[in-house]
């Protein structure tokens, strides 16, 4: 059985360093997503925007393997039937990615080994895309004889860019990770053995600065993504974490966040 588990990150002495991981584990099937994982990603993620201790989020696949994609041997019990499959694709498998996409902690991706279908769309929820350069990332669902949803098509052809996400949509193209660097989806890629220290690095990074500022800068990109105003973006003036960070830097002192 696959599932969606988060678990806060400590320190050497045991403390809190505001970092949870989330993995996506499914052993023998590459951490391909189930119905129920699907379901497990949108709780996760609906508790952890909610929690306040959380400042970063790292979300990465258990084992050499991303996410393969979907679990195959689900389909044929809900596929091929138009509403079965219409709840499929726009409550369990939406809805996990919604709830990431809704998440105002910021999210890292660490990728290695296979990043198809499914993982490229967990991918594309994320801030923040490391990667191995094992990884491997597609779309080949052409080749099972189905397009991808519409709201998921254009998650990914955002994060991508079209001509890439046509390529893997039309042309069934599975590319390397130095290819989906250079489109400029994430990050160039390092040794595989590198990548838990570079994920470590920028995790802390991201923890350490101003955990308020980090939510409204998610906010802001959200409302700018979607065209719309973006609510009173001067509110936080008076806000501790705003003083702190002025005052710290004119006292040439490192700021506490708390």
């Amino acid at each position: 059985m696959g599932h969606i588990q988060a678990q806060p990150l400590q320190d050497a002495a045991g403390n809190s360093t505001g970092i949870w991981q989330v993995e996506i584990s499914h052993p023998g099937k590459l951490n391909a997503m189930t119905r129920a994982m699907w379901r497990q990603l949108r709780a996760v993620f609906e508790q952890l925007q909610h929690d306040p201790r959380v400042r970063c989020v790292v979300v990465q696949g258990a084992g050499e393997a991303f996410c393969a994609g979907g679990d195959i041997s689900e389909y044929p019990a809900f596929r091929f039937d138009p509403v079965q499959l219409e709840a499929f694709h726009e409550e369990e498998v939406w809805g996990g990615l919604q709830a990431m996409l809704a998440c105002d902690v910021p999210i890292v991706a660490s990728i290695a080994g296979a990043c198809m279908g499914a993982g490229v769309e967990i991918a594309s929820c994320c801030d923040v895309r490391l990667a191995a350069d094992n990884a491997k990332f597609g779309a080949p669902i052409a080749k099972l004889g189905f397009p991808m949803a519409p709201k998921e098509a254009q998650l990914v052809s955002a994060a991508l860019g079209m001509h890439t996400a046509r390529r893997m949509l039309l042309e069934a193209a599975v590319l390397n990770a130095h290819e989906v660097a250079a489109v400029g989806f994430m990050a160039p890629p390092v040794p595989v053995e590198q990548l838990p220290q570079l994920v470590q690095r920028t995790a802390q990074r991201i923890a350490s600065l101003a955990p308020q500022a980090a939510r409204l800068n998610k906010q802001t990109l959200r409302s700018l993504g979607r065209g719309d105003a973006v609510p009173s973006p001067y509110a936080y003036a008076a806000s501790a974490e705003h003083q702190e960070g002025i005052t710290a830097f004119l006292a040439k002192r490192v700021p506490n966040f708390g």
